[in-house]
């Protein structure tokens, strides 16, 4: 089974993935799994296990925005899928793609930058 249509990934995404990636050197790993776990229960399935949200107070109907709060990183062991790693995507439903927005870890950054998302998306 095709997972979806593409996956793509902004600029500052990379950037911010990359640097993370030498702290965290399971991160490329991690990432596929959340897309092959995560991302399809929720977009193909429909099934919620309450580890994706969607961001609802930007001020933009769509696309439809999320936010991972359950991602498992090996890196850091014994954490599970409270590792505190966070990820920003938005899903094209019609396209069937998905576009990783942005990656943060909570101890270096409490929360989305909600700047960043409205300049890509708001119309």
């Amino acid at each position: 089974m095709k997972k979806f249509n593409d996956i793509k990934r902004l600029p500052e995404f990379e950037k911010e993935f990359k640097k993370l990636l030498k702290k965290f050197q399971s991160l490329e790993e991690d990432l596929e799994t959340f897309i092959d776990k995560q991302l399809v229960l929720y977009h193909k399935l429909g099934i919620d296990n309450g580890g994706v949200v969607q961001i609802t107070d930007l001020g933009i109907e769509t696309p439809k925005i999320y936010k991972a709060r359950k991602f498992a990183c090996k890196a850091l062991k014994g954490r599970g899928v409270q590792s505190g790693i966070r990820i920003i995507y938005v899903h094209f439903p019609d396209e069937d793609i998905i576009e990783f927005v942005e990656i943060y870890f909570k101890a270096d950054q409490e929360n989305e930058d909600k700047e960043r998302i409205k300049r890509h998306y708001k119309k």
